[in-house]
């Protein structure tokens, strides 16, 4: 990028108070969960997946429901469930009759055709259903019959899941959990948010929202968000970051050595890029620096590296893991400062 290129701080300013509204919003939808919020509007600016996970009656499901109001999107929410299937999903076709008495097949449209699409539970349904989305998710597409349908723009899946250890589960696989720019933990609250839903929200009900933007709007944000400068420099530390979770890499710390079956693969490296880039404009810069890809990483990685059998044993998880990884890679390259 050119410096004629570069945002100017009237730029900055403007989407930063735009996206700011948004992210208001969202903490009043959701109370005491500044840091999730913030994440998942970075995951909307950067226009990719979100996977939240924790137990039923965090607000996960409101959560979504508040972004889809204030983006001023269409949103569609499906419960899956071990019997759904892909057409329930996707849409299919079924045999109309017309005012002629012919019949023909008519192609009616599933819930993915939304803008947000909440996928509640996502890890009740069978690994078929599961992987109607996978097109969807990567191409914002489907594919019915041999015909392909253009999803709208933008298009977000926000899944919600259990954690594996409750019954009639089944785990994602890799493949769909690389689908997701981000994995976030949703955390349970302290008595003083507790307190405060008690008095502010009968029978848990969030207060009414009004839109912050509309997709006019968005555009606009994802426009600034895509000419936000990712120096050389930051570029070159991700992709340290991202070869030092391969276990068969000489500078990869000890926990990946250990624990790590298979590393992050390079779509783990454009997640961050994309990620940190809306979470500099969050903070009002217009370039990327270390600190936006610290605070990103963890969720845009942990859930792309994949563990052996002994990760369990030892109660290691893919956070532990990339908390080293960040720890033991220089922000600065050695090789490259040595030429």
């Amino acid at each position: 990028m050119s410096e004629s290129s570069l945002l100017t701080p009237a730029q900055v300013s403007a989407a930063r108070t735009s996206a700011l509204a948004i992210l208001a919003g969202l903490d009043r939808a959701l109370l005491g969960q500044q840091e999730l919020t913030r994440l998942v509007l970075v995951a909307c600016l950067a226009r990719g997946h979100v996977l939240l996970e924790g137990l039923p009656g965090l607000g996960k499901t409101e959560l979504v429901k508040a972004l889809a109001r204030l983006s001023g999107l269409d949103f569609r929410r499906l419960q899956f469930t071990p019997d759904l299937m892909p057409g329930d999903v996707t849409g299919g076709h079924i045999l109309e009759e017309d005012e002629r008495g012919r019949r023909q097949l008519v192609f009616h449209k599933g819930p993915v055709f939304a803008n947000v699409l909440l996928a509640d539970e996502i890890n009740r349904a069978s690994p078929k259903t599961q992987s109607a989305l996978l097109e969807a998710m990567a191409e914002r597409r489907v594919t019915v019959l041999g015909e392909t349908r253009a999803l709208p723009e933008p298009f977000y899946v926000l899944a919600t899941q259990n954690p594996i250890e409750l019954e009639g589960t089944y785990p994602l696989p890799e493949a769909q959990l690389d689908r997701f720019l981000f994995k976030l933990d949703v955390g349970s609250v302290d008595r003083s948010v507790l307190e405060a839903i008690l008095c502010e929200r009968r029978a848990g009900r969030t207060p009414d929202l009004e839109p912050a933007t509309n997709g006019a709007g968005l555009a606009e944000l994802f426009a600034v968000v895509d000419a936000v400068f990712l120096p050389r420099a930051v570029a070159n530390w991700i992709a340290r970051l991202v070869e030092a979770t391969h276990p068969r890499h000489a500078n990869a710390p000890q926990k990946v050595k250990s624990y790590v079956r298979h590393g992050v693969s390079p779509r783990g490296a454009i997640a961050i890029g994309e990620a940190a880039r809306a979470h500099a404009l969050l903070a009002g810069k217009p370039n990327v620096g270390f600190d936006d890809v610290r605070a990103v990483a963890p969720s845009a990685l942990s859930h792309r590296v994949v563990l052996d059998h002994r990760a369990r044993l030892d109660n290691v998880r893919g956070r532990d893991v990339l908390a080293e990884v960040l720890a033991s890679v220089s922000e600065v390259d050695e090789r490259a400062a040595a030429r």
